[in-house]
């Protein structure tokens, strides 16, 4: 995920650069701090997802908002970060297109949350040519708590989550041993997250033979055919 940061406060926009360099997968590519600088750069780099500001000397973000939603089919995700948090501001943000809007000050938690969010989101949309119902809940936030299936006794959604992330975030499929590590889990437990994940069709696992004894079992997200 590479990401431009819009900020017209130099400190703040170091500490947001500081924040998304931390996440897994994440680079900073670029920093701007007037709307004119956001534009030239974000034509210049081709970000994957840009974290704007309203409040800019020359322009308000969300003319920057509005000129970056506009042109290419491959723009950037847009992160506001503001202090604006009067309803007409949001409402705008809202309507041009922004993926959320966090409002200052927040803990370092909430943004990597929405960055994360961005990184998720474009995985599912570059994964395949069309999207089921299902998925189009998904990207765009509808359903995700009332539809979330019941977890299995003795597992917990905090757990799944992070499982899910070590998932997400590897690039390759993974053994249960080797999730554990990743997860810092016990191996029995990663593995009855994984088999969870199959059963619910979300994770696809193939068997990997060796010279001796049984196959190996390596998990992938992904809904792809299952081996047995």
């Amino acid at each position: 995920m590479r990401i431009l940061v819009v900020d017209d406060d130099f400190m703040v926009a170091r500490v947001h650069s500081g924040y998304v360099a931390r996440i897994p997968g994440c680079e900073v590519v670029g920093v701007a701090h007037s709307g004119a600088d956001a534009l030239r750069r974000a034509a210049e780099l081709a970000p994957d997802l840009v974290l704007l500001d309203v409040y800019l000397p020359d322009m308000s973000g969300l003319d920057v908002l509005r000129r970056l939603r506009i042109g290419a089919p491959d723009n950037p995700f847009v992160l506001v970060i503001t202090a604006a948090d009067d309803t007409a501001t949001v409402g705008a943000a809202l309507q041009g297109g922004a993926l959320h809007y966090l409002v200052k000050p927040f803990e370092s938690a909430a943004l990597r949350e929405q960055v994360e969010r961005a990184i998720r989101i474009r995985g599912r949309l570059s994964g395949s040519a069309r999207a089921a119902q299902e998925d189009i809940d998904r990207l765009f936030g509808s359903g995700l708590r009332t539809r979330a299936p019941q977890m299995p006794k003795g597992l917990t959604r905090p757990t799944a989550e992070l499982v899910e992330r070590v998932l997400r975030g590897h690039d390759g499929d993974l053994s249960a041993a080797e999730c554990a590590e990743l997860a810092e889990l016990s191996r029995v437990s990663a593995r009855r997250y994984l088999e969870y994940f199959v059963e619910t069709g979300t994770v696809s696992v193939r068997l990997r033979y060796g010279g001796t004894g049984r196959p190996e079992r390596r998990y992938r997200w992904g809904a792809d055919p299952v081996e047995a």
